[in-house]
């Protein structure tokens, strides 16, 4: 197999920089509600893994002194770290742009519930997974009675005014394959939730972000188990699209691990695989001249971002459709 570094090369790209540093993606803890199949970070209700409140304050400092515009919050469920509303109501003070990633059902824990209000009132955009708009595939995914659970959660959004148009109040939904295959074309995808979604439970959402299902995890274990994990890595390699390149969320992003070590993203993340050496390591030795074009770690899991139109927290990176 080609090397992600050796196919980057034969572009003109004898590195990989970063651009800059405008959005912060935070990971608050690997503790989870669920137990998904396909998470990257093997996350779940035992997992002892949760940001301090002394790493919490760092990132505050960071952020007022860099003038970073946006951060996103990650988990596990970042709603389930008991410093989560302090950390989103600290960064709405500073003027930031929070946007927060949530599985739904953790909305509906005991002691949770009041979360719907306050997302309202510090305006989050919210960008919650949904893996399927039908129930037996969702419940497959996620655990018996996760589909309804979600559906009573996003009632309740818009009850609120989330996912309506001209209310500002951002509510997006994110797509993962269900098995090792690519996720559908976005665009015709969020047409076929809007409109079932709508008919069926009259929901309303604002996009549709596919997620492809990267190599490592929960879901690595999946495709060894069932024998899938050459051709899928395979067909990650025949569908690198050289456009992509340029759109790369590490690029523009900076991952925080939630015992404050810095990250090229997410999935390096629960790899355990760091910055390059000679950079910062840690929120506490944080510089953004240096970090904004910092050189970019290089893996072979790195072709899930690049095969097709692409994949990102935000989706798709080029259209497709």
């Amino acid at each position: 197999m080609v090397s992600f570094a050796r196919q980057l090369e034969s572009l003109g790209y004898s590195e990989l920089r970063a651009v800059e540093v405008s959005t912060l993606q935070v990971n608050l803890g690997w503790r989870c509600n669920q137990a998904c199949k396909h998470c990257h970070l093997q996350a779940g209700p035992e997992r002892p893994e949760q940001m301090a409140l002394p790493t919490i304050d760092q990132i505050l400092r960071v952020v007022a002194r860099c003038s970073i515009p946006v951060v996103d919050l990650t988990g596990g469920a970042p709603e389930l770290n008991p410093h989560f509303e302090y950390l989103v109501a600290s960064l709405r003070g500073l003027g930031v742009h929070v946007r927060s990633r949530s599985n739904l059902t953790v909305l509906l824990e005991p002691g949770k519930e009041h979360l719907f209000e306050f997302f309202r009132q510090h305006r989050v955009e919210l960008v919650c997974s949904l893996p399927y708009y039908q129930q037996d595939l969702v419940d497959r995914v996620r655990g018996p009675g996760a589909f309804q659970k979600s559906l009573e959660a996003l009632r309740r959004l818009n009850h609120l005014g989330y996912g309506c148009e001209d209310s500002g109040l951002e509510l997006h939904l994110m797509y993962n394959p269900g098995g090792a295959f690519f996720p559908p074309a976005q665009g015709p995808l969020e047409d076929l939730y809007r409109r079932e979604l709508a008919q069926r439970h009259q929901i309303s959402f604002h996009r549709l972000y596919t997620l492809l299902n990267m190599p490592i995890g929960r879901f690595q274990e999946y495709l060894q188990r069932s024998s899938n994990y050459d051709s899928y890595m395979g067909k990650l390699l025949a569908s690198f699209n050289p456009d992509t390149v340029s759109g790369l969320m590490c690029r523009s992003l900076l991952s925080v691990a939630w015992d404050g070590c810095l990250y090229d993203c997410d999935f390096h993340q629960a790899l355990n695989l760091p910055l390059v050496p000679g950079l910062p390591q840690t929120i506490g030795e944080f510089d953004l001249e240096t970090l904004a074009t910092r050189p970019i770690r290089l893996e072979e899991h790195c072709y899930g971002c690049t095969a097709d139109t692409g994949s990102s927290c935000g989706g798709r990176i080029v259209s497709g459709e």
